[in-house]
Parts: C-alpha cells; sequence; structure tokens
C-alpha cells in the first residue's frame, strides 16, 4: 500500500507546481505564437534543462541513460507536445480539468505497476475529484463542440505523464532529485527538437511577451516546478501527488475566467469546492489535524469527567 505521509509543507510545495501548471493553457492562448505546440514544448524543456546540467556537472550513469530517455519522453517529451496540442485546440478550463483524471490513470498504472493497492481515501478523493471536474467541464458549454484532437491529446498526455511518475517511484533515482530533473528535461526536450523541426520547421519570429511566456513556462513550468513536483512524489507516492494534481485544473480555470473572459457560474464554484475538498481529504496531516480535533473533550465533556473521576478517586479512599 503507498505511502501517503507527509508534512504540511510537503503538501503546500507539492501543489505548487500543480498551480503553475495549471496557468499554462492561459499562457499558451494568450502570448505564444499560434499553432506551433512542438516549438513551445521544446523551447520550454530543453534550454531550461542544459542549464541545470551545465550548473550541476552531473552526467547520467549504468542504466540510468536509457531510464532517463524512458523518463523524460513521458514525462516531459511526449507529455509536452501532447500538452501544447491540448492547450491549443482546447479552453482554457477544459484543457486544465483533463488533467484531473490523473489521480485515477495512476492508480491503474500504479497497481499494474507496482502491485500497490490504493487507501480507501485515496479511491474516495478521486472519485470526487472526477465529480467536480465534470462540473467543471460543464464551464465549456454543452451546446459548444468540443475539439476531438485536442480531447485526444489531453487524456494521452495525463496516460503519458501518469506512467512516468509511477516508473520514477520504481526505480527510485540515488542521485538528488535536482539532477535526475535535469536529465529529464534535457532528454525530454531532445525528443522533441527533431519532431518540432520536421512537423513545424524553422522556429517563428517570437516578440517581447512571446519571450516573456516561454521564460515563465521554462524556468518556472518547467525547471522550479518538475524539481518540486519529484520530490513530492518520491515522498508522498503517485497516486496522492497526483491527487494534489487537481490543484492544476482549478487554477486553470480561475485564469480562464480572469484572463481570457471565460465565463463562471455557480455549478462551477461547486465543482472546485469538490476539487480543493478531495484534494485535503486525501493528505495525511489534514486527517491528523481532523483526527485531533475529533479526539479533542468538550467543555461539557470535561465537566462530566472531573465530577465522576472525583467520585472514583473518593471510592478508592474509602474502600
Amino acid at each position: 500500500m503507498e505511502d501517503n505521509k507527509g508534512s504540511w509543507g510537503t503538501v503546500a510545495l507539492t501543489a505548487l507546481p500543480a498551480a503553475i501548471w495549471g496557468s499554462t493553457y492561459a499562457v499558451t492562448q494568450e502570448w505564444l505564437p499560434p499553432g506551433r505546440p512542438l516549438f513551445a514544448a521544446t523551447v520550454r524543456a530543453l534550454p531550461v534543462g542544459l542549464l541545470m546540467l551545465l550548473w550541476l556537472r552531473r552526467l547520467p550513469r549504468g542504466d540510468w541513460w536509457w531510464r532517463a530517455l524512458v523518463l523524460g519522453s513521458l514525462n516531459i517529451g511526449v507529455f509536452y507536445a501532447l500538452l501544447f496540442v491540448a492547450a491549443y485546440r482546447l479552453p482554457s478550463g477544459l484543457g486544465a480539468t483533463l488533467v484531473a483524471t490523473a489521480p485515477v490513470v495512476t492508480m491503474v498504472v500504479a497497481r499494474i505497476l507496482l502491485g500497490e493497492r490504493p487507501t480507501r481515501v485515496a479511491v474516495g478523493a478521486g472519485l470526487v475529484g472526477l465529480v467536480g471536474v465534470g462540473l467543471l467541464v460543464v464551464r465549456g458549454g454543452l451546446d459548444r463542440p468540443v475539439d476531438a484532437v485536442g480531447l485526444l491529446a489531453g487524456v494521452l498526455a495525463v496516460v503519458s505523464a501518469s506512467t512516468g511518475f509511477v516508473l520514477t517511484r520504481r526505480w527510485a533515482p540515488r542521485d538528488h532529485v535536482v539532477t535526475v530533473t535535469a536529465w529529464q528535461l534535457v532528454a525530454g526536450g531532445l525528443v522533441l527538437l527533431p519532431l518540432a523541426a520536421v512537423v513545424e520547421g524553422t522556429p517563428p519570429a517570437l516578440d517581447l511577451p512571446a519571450l516573456g511566456a516561454l521564460a515563465y513556462l521554462g524556468l518556472l513550468g518547467s525547471g522550479l516546478a518538475y524539481v518540486l513536483w519529484f520530490r513530492g512524489l518520491s515522498l508522498l507516492g503517485p497516486t496522492n501527488a497526483s491527487i494534489i494534481g487537481l490543484v492544476n485544473p482549478v487554477v486553470g480555470v480561475l485564469l480562464g475566467v480572469l484572463v481570457l473572459g471565460e465565463d463562471f457560474g455557480a455549478v462551477h464554484l461547486a465543482g472546485m469546492v469538490l476539487v480543493v475538498g478531495s484534494v485535503l481529504a486525501a493528505q495525511q496531516p489534514v486527517r491528523d489535524a481532523v483526527a485531533r480535533a475529533l479526539a479533542r473533550p468538550t467543555r461539557a465533556d470535561a465537566a462530566v469527567e472531573v465530577p465522576r473521576r472525583a467520585g472514583v478517586d473518593a471510592g478508592a479512599c474509602h474502600g
């Protein structure tokens, strides 16, 4: 069974990259060149990965050459390519909410690859999160056609990343999390580079807002975010980390409303409440705090307990 223990700090730091990733959709649609998802994915991964590698000066050894390639492809290369296809073709909120299917997918993959049974709390949180996702998806409008290619790309992106996260846990790298993250970013970027060149041709001209958006997505959305995410993955396990990832669609929906002017209503608010509630319910510090609160005696209980104990003590004296 998966170890889901963690401190408040671990939970918060693992939620931060999920929040940053939730901004990908709005940033892509607002500031990046249109129709260049592979270029955007490559520039997001490879430069920051190379900078980290030059700073660390540490290359993979032994099996970690091919493992870094596999993990980099699943977590970065394939995932980014599919993610940006979805980001260009789907509304901000809908694209972000697809990521919320990750807990269920991760539970299945972890069961297959690790033989881990998810806890009842994790299963319940994942199902409640899916209900919240369903309510958030409504914000895209049931009467509006959904781009099938974008939808398929979003689903496959979740499957790719979930498999990569579980394999990261299975292989349990001994090197520092920053080092392993750098290997994966470089490997994923190198997978994307020839693909982007063949499919999309020469890089597009970039204005200052586009350069700023790529810097944000690279430095924060890739470098910092993946270091924190892989750290949380090693401490919390893939299932609980993926449940924390439900913060992603909440941020995506909010930014879709604030930046892109997308609609928002009471149904979507209810969906957010369910999503956030499921994230909190799955975390050990939250459950520990609730258990302590329920076990703490009330003032009325204490008032009854004092006379009762006094009677017992008096009986003992007369015995």
